[in-house]
């Protein structure tokens, strides 16, 4: 390395004239749903067959929610949030530790949601390296397969949800590089 290589820019891993949703990374703004969110941490999942999802972490400054990007044939996308399993049903969280099986229909808010997929993989934070955890995960959605609930299994007795629902890339807008 020479004394002026020192100078240089690092070059981007996006074309910064057309930023799209794949090159998201954290500090990075867009719009969505009339607000602006900003990325505050990637996370990726490793389902295995070398196939590789990831989930940005974003807030819009109230909120916290999580960005979904599978990408097979094509672009898939979703938003969802957290929400506590025992809001899901009372009994599910013994269900699933008792039973290593998840009902096949959850009904939340009024929407009723069948069971789509389960499958066993690996998460990482993106940012905390190369340390990977194993987890199991079981997906549901609503009969029209918009609004999707998830559910994770992350230890013998820990377990998460999360509601959302399937985006359209062209909802996302404005993306900025982080400054």
């Amino acid at each position: 390395m020479g004394i002026f290589d020192i100078f240089k820019k690092r070059e981007p891993h996006y074309d910064s004239t057309n930023i799209q949703v794949k090159d998201l990374d954290v500090g990075f703004v867009f719009d969505y749903d009339l607000a602006t969110w900003e990325v505050k941490a990637i996370y990726e999942y490793d389902w295995g067959d070398n196939y590789f999802t990831r989930e940005f972490k974003i807030t819009d400054g109230k909120t916290n929610q999580f960005l979904s990007l599978a990408e097979d044939d094509e672009l898939e996308l979703s938003i969802s949030q957290k929400v506590k399993v025992r809001a899901l049903d009372d009994s599910l969280t013994e269900t699933l530790h008792h039973q290593q099986k998840p009902p096949k229909k959850i009904t939340y808010k009024g929407i009723a949601y069948y069971l789509e997929n389960e499958a066993p993989g690996y998460f990482h934070d993106i940012a905390k390296g190369e340390t990977w955890e194993e987890f199991r995960s079981w997906d549901f959605e609503d009969e029209d397969g918009v609004n999707i609930l998830c559910i994770e299994q992350w230890d013998e007795k820990e377990f998460e949800a999360s509601v959302g629902k399937k985006i359209k890339e062209f909802e996302i807008s404005n993306i900025l590089p982080s400054s």
